[in-house]
């Protein structure tokens, strides 16, 4: 075990990633008994932990086997763990993963995690329950291919009414480490009772023999004077928390309160510190104003602050969590409301981290708080949409419309916003048809709800819709929704709010694209300076709309300073998101592409391969950010004069983006431009002609084309009739070019 690179290679459909997520971290953070490590058993030497483990984390749909890093990873793992299903039964990737690690010579250390379904379902009436891929359910024959000898897979069940969480995890690291499940539990079970020795201690001197025994005796006699206590605890708290939120309205000097100008923010201030110093010996109520100030710090953008509140909260209660003061569910809350505060500051591994342990301790608290798990998903959620993991985010948000659905119930504004987030995700993922469908069928039911008067919700519907038909290049319905959208949150928050912002940044993106110029640009700036109030000088919310800002200077021909503003924008996405996020992906590609337009091609293709490398390592096959960065990635390369790479790349590009947005798109128009452009090199005159004046003529018909790529069709089309000596058709397009030059920015 200790020669390989991986522990383990976790094996799933990505329709059950919540389950590998959490395998993934159970096998990481699992701490192995020192008694056992340095064992050796038939698994090898026993180590002192489980990790690394390895968890893809895309699956593969047009290549014809494993990836070479899959291929690697699996061998260089120990083990392998499927997480099985009835949708890995039908993976095609799951079955060539196992196929591989078999053909490995190591079936005997395949292990199964059973998530739903059921073994061996395939041969009776229901086949569709079946769990196993075949590669699970049948050996290998002498030629490495699967055979008609049935198979025994060692399967570990967290199905209601199976092993459960606890156990089936056990069974699967007993088989990882080579010992007995016995054994291993055994270990599991002490380590249980240390942690909870500290209820008996005092009593139970001399009798470690008995202690579990004793615990259980003990709880069961004391549990109706616990529960007695914790109703006496919960209405002293409410009557405290009551009394305090009162007198903090209550100024014992006249001189402290200076009229009418008194603000809720120093009301807030003064209450965070009188928590602080006042409430100690009173802890319970202490984090419980902790954490509703805290979230109320979060409401109004003081993410800081609300750290700091929050950070103490959740130290405080997994304490009193531990002594049972607190339950489960109460912790659980304050690492969700801490995780949603570091999701703001671009936290982003933290706040993963405490989503997942929320939603953890929130499972095995047994609450039936469907509000609160749902809350907790949709935020795990968000965090996974802001780090570029769309696909994982996707199968919560699902989840999150069906627990929203049974709290709530439909239609209600939660179920509503549930929608909403699962259609961006939709578009998140390339699926522009039902990303439409759900934003529009949130905001039917936002409207059946609130009317049509001023509300969040509505507006936030709003905004999102107009967003779509932007994308689409409806500017018109755009325009007006995006108006509407700021209006609204104008007259809900006032002129200074980070929404109100954002509102104003689309609009300006919109003016951009429509040639209004001056008004985007000075609501760019607006946008910017406000932001950094909220989120401080670096954040990525910021270089979100410093990327935009720097198109409307690109557009305007001021290309050095849209290259200085571009390049700040790469800085912060690295620094804020890191080397491998979709969003940096897409700065270095425009970093890229102003510098090919520049004539600096050597320094433009190590960017424009690298924003593909993420691309298409973050990015589900086919979306339209593949086939753009393919595009401009052609341009580069037949900028140093490799014209066999950027032709084939410019035609997938071309025959992808027709696929997916359809042939009046004036992208497809610019990937034709980029395909013409290698067969010029190339010295096709003839075809490359063909391809120009159809690509010319469609920029010359589509709404907001930056007028870069019409430049270029021109530049190209001069050239090629230099090339072919038609010196009238050249002088055409070069008067043509005069013009367009001289026409106002």
């Amino acid at each position: 075990m200790e020669s390989l690179q991986y522990k383990a290679f976790i094996s799933y459909s990505h329709k059950n990633a919540k389950w590998a997520h959490w395998l993934h971290n159970a096998l990481e953070s699992y701490k192995i008994h020192k008694h056992l490590i340095g064992e050796k058993t038939e698994a090898g030497v026993i180590p002192d932990k489980l990790s690394p483990v390895f968890l893809d984390r895309a699956e593969l749909a047009s290549a014809t086997d494993l990836g070479a890093m899959l291929t690697q990873s699996l061998e260089h793992s120990w083990c392998q763990i499927v997480i099985c299903s009835p949708t890995s039964a039908n993976s095609h990737w799951v079955n060539e993963e196992i196929l591989t690690f078999k053909r490995l010579g190591r079936e005997a250390r395949i292990f199964s995690l059973i998530v739903a379904g059921e073994p061996y379902a395939s041969a009776t009436k229901t086949p569709e329950l079946e769990c196993f891929p075949p590669a699970l359910r049948y050996q290998l024959d002498n030629n490495g291919n699967l055979s008609d000898k049935p198979a025994e897979p060692i399967a570990a069940d967290v199905r209601k009414g199976k092993d459960g969480k606890n156990n089936a995890l056990i069974k699967i690291i007993a088989g990882m480490l080579g010992v007995g499940f016995d054994v291993l539990k055994q270990r599991e079970l002490q380590r249980r009772h240390r942690r909870l020795a500290w209820l008996t201690a005092s009593a139970m001197t001399g009798m470690v023999v008995a202690l579990g025994l004793a615990i259980n005796a003990y709880l069961a006699r004391n549990e109706a004077n616990k529960q007695r206590i914790r109703a006496e605890v919960e209405a002293e708290t409410a009557n405290r928390t009551a009394n305090f939120m009162v007198s903090l309205f209550a100024v014992s000097d006249p001189s402290e309160a200076r009229g009418n100008t008194i603000t809720a923010r120093e009301i807030l201030d003064q209450g965070a510190k009188r928590i602080e110093t006042e409430l100690t010996e009173q802890p319970i109520v202490q984090t419980t104003l902790m954490h509703t100030i805290g979230e109320v710090y979060t409401a109004l953008g003081l993410y800081n602050r609300a750290q700091d509140l929050l950070s103490q909260t959740v130290s405080q209660r997994q304490s009193l969590f531990h002594q049972t003061k607190v339950t489960g569910e109460e912790l659980a809350d304050s690492q969700g409301a801490l995780a949603k505060v570091n999701t703001e500051l671009a936290d982003f591994d933290n706040a993963v981290t405490l989503y997942q342990h929320a939603i953890d301790l929130l499972n095995q608290s047994n609450a039936e708080n469907q509000q609160l798990q749902g809350d907790l998903l949709a935020g795990l959620a968000e965090v996974f949409f802001r780090m570029g993991r769309y696909e994982d985010a996707g199968p919560l948000l699902q989840e999150v419309v069906t627990l929203r659905t049974q709290t709530f119930g439909s239609p209600s504004l939660e179920v509503a916003d549930s929608i909403q987030q699962l259609g961006l995700n939709y578009y998140d993922r390339g699926d522009m048809q039902q990303a439409e469908s759900h934003l529009l069928q949130s905001l039917e039911m936002v409207k059946g709800l609130v009317g049509s008067e001023p509300h969040p919700t509505l507006a936030e519907n709003i905004g999102n819709l107009a967003f779509l038909n932007h994308v689409n290049m409806q500017f018109d319905e755009a325009e007006a929704q995006y108006i509407q959208a700021l209006e609204m949150y104008r007259t809900l928050l006032g002129d200074a709010h980070p929404t109100v912002a954002g509102a104003y940044a689309n609009l300006a993106f919109l003016y951009n694209d429509f040639g209004k110029y001056s008004e985007a640009k000075t609501m760019y700036q607006q946008t910017i300076e406000t932001l950094r109030q909220v989120y401080g000088p670096s954040h990525p919310k910021i270089a979100k709309i410093m990327n935009n800002y720097a198109y409307l200077y690109h557009d305007i021909g001021e290309q050095e300073q849209a290259l200085a503003i571009i390049g700040q924008t790469v800085s912060m996405a690295q620094k804020e998101l890191g080397d491998n996020h979709t969003d940096l992906a897409r700065y270095l590609s425009t970093q890229a592409r102003w510098l090919a337009e520049a004539g600096e091609y050597s320094e433009a293709v190590p960017l424009q391969r690298r924003a593909l490398e993420i691309k298409l390592e973050t990015l589900p096959p086919g979306h339209t950010d593949i086939a753009t960065s393919q595009l401009d990635l052609a341009e580069a390369l037949a900028g140093i004069g490799e014209y066999k790479e950027a032709s084939a790349l410019a035609t997938d590009s071309l025959n992808s983006l027709i696929e997916s947005v359809g042939e009046e798109h004036w992208y497809v128009a610019a990937a034709q431009l980029a395909l013409a452009n290698t067969l010029l090199g190339e010295n096709n005159t003839h075809d490359a002609e063909a391809l120009l004046l159809k690509s010319y003529d469609h920029l010359q018909r589509s709404p907001a084309v930056p007028n870069v790529y019409i430049e270029k069709a021109l530049n190209r089309l001069i050239l090629l009739y230099s090339q072919t000596g038609q010196q009238s058709e050249k002088a055409k397009y070069q008067q043509l070019l005069t013009n367009l030059s001289a026409e106002p920015g």
